[in-house]
């Protein structure tokens, strides 16, 4: 397989905008496995809203069923993705979330401008998202929206609460934190992938087009970070997020705070 690690010149476009497209594409067979596998956890979580399927890597979880939360973690635990968080994050890695981001043709409702670290309770704040394109993503269909660069302050900005059934989040930045000026769409093809920063602002429009945008986000943060469980923030309102109760996982590396009882997946020696 290629090697998937990041070029300096891709590291430079992390470090200053908050977000890379890497070259690294999954293969179409593998886009193909991953839309079957999409179609399997749709087809068993009639109850869950496709914009709601959070960590369907965990078998329970938006009651996604064991077999299905198995192929989801292989997927999440492959080794090109921990080669490319490693190099952003450090050598010491765990898998701490995963969400299906899929929005219907038509009716896929819209995530309102904020920053992931608002909500996580990741102690320092830590983690990279890596956000691959299950569908082609275009403006038209709700492409991510974020504000380049804005990361770099390494602050929170003042969250207001909302409570509108047409967002998925139930907190959103406040208007004067926005610099629309900055803003850039996240358009992939299928089996694209973009890394993100936790400090990164961004959002994303309903989808009012005749096709579906799915993909699949996985949240990866350094070992040296607590994942503070007596930390958490009731964060969305179409979600279950279960940010307190949910498994971790030691992927590389070693367990530096020992305070979170992580599952230790790294291969055998």
């Amino acid at each position: 397989m290629p090697d998937w690690r990041l070029s300096e010149a891709e590291l430079h476009t992390y470090r200053q905008h908050g977000l890379v497209r890497p070259a690294a594409r999954f293969a179409p067979d593998e886009v193909a496995a991953m839309r079957t596998l999409l179609e399997d956890t749709l087809a068993t979580t009639p109850g869950t809203r496709p914009e709601s399927l959070v960590c369907p890597h965990i078998a329970g979880m938006s009651g996604v069923q064991a077999d299905i939360a198995a192929r989801w973690l292989e997927v999440a635990t492959g080794k090109r993705l921990i080669d490319l968080a490693e190099q952003v994050i450090g050598p010491d890695i765990v898998l701490w979330g995963s969400q299906v981001f899929c929005k219907p043709a038509r009716t896929g409702i819209a995530v309102p401008w904020h920053q992931d670290g608002h909500f996580w309770p990741i102690r320092p704040l830590a983690t990279v998202s890596i956000w691959i394109a299950i569908d082609d993503v275009t403006v038209d269909n709700g492409a991510m929206r974020f504000i380049s660069g804005s990361q770099r302050t390494r602050e929170l900005l003042p969250h207001a609460d909302t409570s509108d059934e047409d967002k998925a989040l139930n907190a959103e930045l406040l208007p004067e934190h926005i610099d629309l000026a900055k803003a850039e769409y996240d358009t992939l093809p299928a089996g694209g992938m973009s890394l993100h920063d936790v400090f990164l602002v961004h959002g994303s429009d309903p989808n009012h087009s005749a096709h579906r945008r799915a993909a699949f986000a996985i949240r990866y943060m350094p070992a040296t970070s607590h994942y503070d469980r007596g930390h958490v923030r009731p964060g969305t309102q179409h979600l279950n997020t279960q940010l307190a109760a949910r498994p971790i996982f030691l992927l590389r590396g070693h367990d530096w705070t020992g305070k979170t009882g992580m599952i230790d997946l790294r291969p055998a020696a």
